[in-house]
């Protein structure tokens, strides 16, 4: 079994990250996912939430994604995303604004986004 596995994110407009890792979770419509080297091969739809990377020089990154799709085989993990942004990428303050307006509005899919944009921020 590989010590690794090679991650692709990628956001419909950008390359988001790219690299090796030992583990990658993400949420699934089936629930909370965890990639390891040697996983099963797989094809999910991804939901709104926050997705970790734990790197294979032992370092973490974590992105905000929304929507799109998984998949994984020959130790190739491909997240594709409708909208992705990593955790050092986002700026706090505004998400924190866009947030509470869109609580205030009674938009649910905004509230939604700006609720996974804060969970990755306080994830990493």
């Amino acid at each position: 079994m590989a010590a690794e596995l090679h991650v692709e994110l990628v956001a419909a407009d950008r390359s988001v990250w790219s690299g090796e890792a030992t583990l990658v979770v993400a949420r699934t419509t089936s629930g909370d996912i965890g990639v390891m080297p040697g996983h099963q091969p797989l094809l999910g739809v991804l939901e709104s939430g926050p997705v970790t990377i734990r790197t294979s020089d032992g370092g973490t990154v974590v992105a905000a994604v929304h929507g799109g799709f998984i998949s994984f085989a020959d130790n190739k993990l491909s997240l594709l995303a409708e909208i992705a942004e990593l955790s050092d990428e986002i700026d706090v303050q505004r998400a924190e604004r866009a947030l509470e307006r869109a609580k205030s509005d009674a938009d649910a899919s905004a509230e939604r986004r700006a609720d996974v944009r804060m969970r990755a921020v306080s994830a990493h």
